[in-house]
């Protein structure tokens, strides 16, 4: 990796859940690779009273803590190497007298050696607070890219709806240029999603099928096994609609059926996305909206609520390519098993030779897997071994080399926070596409109705099954069967 620009990652929030699963993990495996910057600082911002001791504790508690998305171990050399660059200052982020204080200590970090005049300014914190930081950043002049560069980094969701995220995305616009304002969604970070584009537009053999003529249909799923966790209180406001459908799953059909863009740029990719995303049609006819039972008795959660922890809906993209081919999008909490995949599901040839024998009738599946097994295969029809003529699937694949107790996929928001380093906005949010994404979803999240209860470790209510039903197809069983470590 070239050597970056060194920096001072200032954290919103260094104590928030968000930072705790996500951030701080990232942070140890940069560092465990040697990929910081040397005089990179890492400025953690909160209201807790702690001494850099303290900090550093509370740092290397996290890093303990369990975390399916980290679970190699934590060497405690490399961990010291990571406490020469932490550093914490308290405050109330809607406390006007806090941003000289910051202002301060960051100069008196620049004398010791460490860079600060180019800054990323990491939001893990509420929206609602947003506002108050920027005014106090703006005022102490620490939004000013003065001998240095500055860039913002805020999380999903942008807004809670359409009207909300064109008010946040003129908020931002007030205080940053957009080339400085970084819209994160973790799934643009993703190994397997960004890999599309090279699967896709690197080689020749796929893409001329990706079309209405070869395609029968469109599937993804996002399902999960487990609840809520600790989130009661964001997710019993949000829902999944929102939570996911809103941002993760529509980057991946974006990702799945955009057109090439004319080079490999964040303009022109962005671009590509942000067509796909005005091309789509939502159908409140066609929404199926679920909630697992014994939701209402998670932690936080209003006993009495009517949020949806599942959803399933039928949608098509309006234009010549993709012309009548229906997508089918799942999501939901409580699943029968974890995994997160597309699916594009081709048509049979009228004239498929030994499509009488068992199995014969298969369609042949491009799937990318997201997570788990990450990687890209292709569902096809072979021959079994012997002296007669017996049929059956199997998968061609591209996997990635994963030992779960080493790094080597780097985590989404490794790639994520490298690209804000090196001014790379491609794999992130443009305020157009948060705003397209939204005219999508807003008529849908209008339509939702009380939510219909499902068992714990199925595939949702059965309404699901028959949204898709209705058209004479069935939802794809995922498969373990490819890319097992």
């Amino acid at each position: 990796m070239p050597d970056m620009d060194s920096f001072a990652l200032v954290i919103f929030g260094i104590t928030s859940n968000l930072a705790q699963k996500y951030l701080i993990q990232v942070l140890y495996d940069m560092a465990e690779r040697e990929i910081l910057p040397k005089e990179m600082a890492i400025i953690g911002i909160a209201r807790r009273q702690m001494s850099p001791q303290d900090f550093q504790n509370y740092f290397h508690e996290s890093l303990h803590l369990e975390n399916i998305h980290h679970k190699h171990p934590i060497k405690e050399d490399v961990f010291k190497k990571l406490c020469k660059r932490l550093h914490y200052i308290s405050g109330e982020f809607s406390d006007p007298s806090f941003y000289p204080r910051l202002k301060s200590f960051m100069s008196g970090l620049t004398k010791r050696g460490f860079h600060c005049n180019n800054r990323v300014y990491y939001l893990a914190t509420y929206p609602d607070l947003y506002k108050s930081v920027f005014e106090g950043l703006r005022n102490s002049k620490l939004n000013r890219q003065n001998g240095g560069w500055v860039r913002l980094m805020i999380e999903k969701p942008i807004g809670h709806d359409l009207k909300s995220a064109k008010a946040l995305n003129k908020l931002l616009l007030k205080y940053f240029n957009e080339d400085q304002i970084y819209r994160l969604d973790h799934y643009l970070g993703k190994e397997t999603l960004q890999n599309i584009l090279t699967f896709r537009f690197s080689n020749g053999i796929f893409e001329p099928l990706i079309n209405k003529d070869y395609i029968d249909h469109i599937q993804i799923t996002a399902a999960e096994d487990f609840g809520i966790g600790a989130r009661g209180g964001y997710y019993d406001v949000v829902g999944a609609l929102k939570d996911v459908g809103q941002n993760h799953l529509l980057q991946m059909l974006a990702f799945a059926t955009m057109d090439a863009p004319s080079e490999f740029s964040n303009e022109a990719v962005t671009t590509r996305r942000i067509k796909i995303l005005q091309s789509l049609v939502p159908q409140p006819k066609k929404i199926v909206f679920g909630q697992y039972k014994g939701y209402e008795q998670e932690k936080n959660v209003n006993p009495h609520s009517d949020t949806n922890t599942f959803f399933t809906l039928k949608t098509y993209i309006n234009n010549e390519r993709f012309k009548d081919v229906p997508i089918y999008i799942r999501a939901g909490k409580k699943l029968k098993q974890t995994v997160t995949e597309i699916s594009i599901v081709f048509k049979n040839p009228i004239n498929r030779l030994l499509k009488n024998l068992g199995s014969g009738d298969e369609p042949n599946v491009l799937i990318y897997r997201i997570q788990p097994n990450e990687g890209i295969v292709l569902k096809i029809l072979t021959k079994v071994p012997g002296h007669s003529v017996k049929l059956e699937p199997e998968y061609m694949q591209f996997c990635y080399k994963i030992n779960p107790h080493a790094h080597y996929l780097p985590d989404p928001y490794e790639h994520l926070l490298i690209d804000t380093m090196k001014g790379d906005q491609t794999f992130f949010n443009a305020a157009e596409e948060v705003e397209a994404q939204w005219a999508f979803i807003d008529p849908l999240a209008s339509a939702r109705s009380k939510p219909l209860l499902y068992e714990p470790g199925t595939w949702g209510p059965k309404e699901a099954d028959k949204l898709i039903q209705k058209d004479g197809r069935q939802w794809l069983e995922p498969s373990m069967d490819f890319c097992r470590i």
